[in-house]
């Protein structure tokens, strides 16, 4: 077998050709994916580390209980939905802060055909009217040029925190 140079780093580098597919984004498409892909890493990391810290030795054995398994599929959706309106304002702050942008409007956007994608894809109804609903609520609020300093990821952290399903007791 005869490694070439592509196959090396194929290999041996996966961290940089990740990281490197990030440096490139020039086009608000290459910042939809970036927006919904982080949103759905930060979110599926933090809500099973959540639970699985929470549950213990337990945690596999919950995995069998279907009533559990619903529980974390609306948790689910409700947290990504959450990391993806946080991503897009953080995002699109961090752009216009930089001037690297001028039409927040593009925000709207693209925040909504992640939704909809997502709908289709098995979103339940009660998360998606919640994050256009809370979306509506807090666009029109956002100050673009300091929103990416200002905590911008506090709603998903609540999130996490108040559809995780774990005892209200813990």
């Amino acid at each position: 077998m005869k490694l070439n140079l592509k196959d090396i780093e194929k290999y041996l580098f996966p961290l940089r050709r990740f990281f490197s597919k990030y440096r490139k984004i020039k086009s608000l498409n290459n910042l939809k994916s970036f927006i919904q892909e982080q949103s759905a890493h930060v979110s599926q990391i933090t809500l099973y580390g959540y639970l699985k810290t929470r549950i213990g030795t337990r945690y596999v054995m919950m995995f069998e209980d279907k009533k559990f398994l619903q529980s974390i599929n609306i948790a689910k959706w409700h947290i990504y939905s959450a990391a993806v309106m946080d991503c897009t304002f953080f995002c699109f702050s961090f752009l216009y802060a930089q001037n690297k942008i001028t039409k927040t409007e593009e925000a709207n956007r693209i925040f909504f055909e992640i939704l909809n994608q997502e709908k289709a894809a098995g979103m339940t109804l009660e998360a998606y009217d919640s994050a256009t609903k809370e979306f509506n609520l807090r666009y029109p609020k956002i100050n673009w040029t300091t929103h990416h300093h200002s905590n911008p990821f506090e709603y998903s952290s609540n999130a996490l925190y108040k559809w995780a399903p774990i005892a209200d007791e813990l």
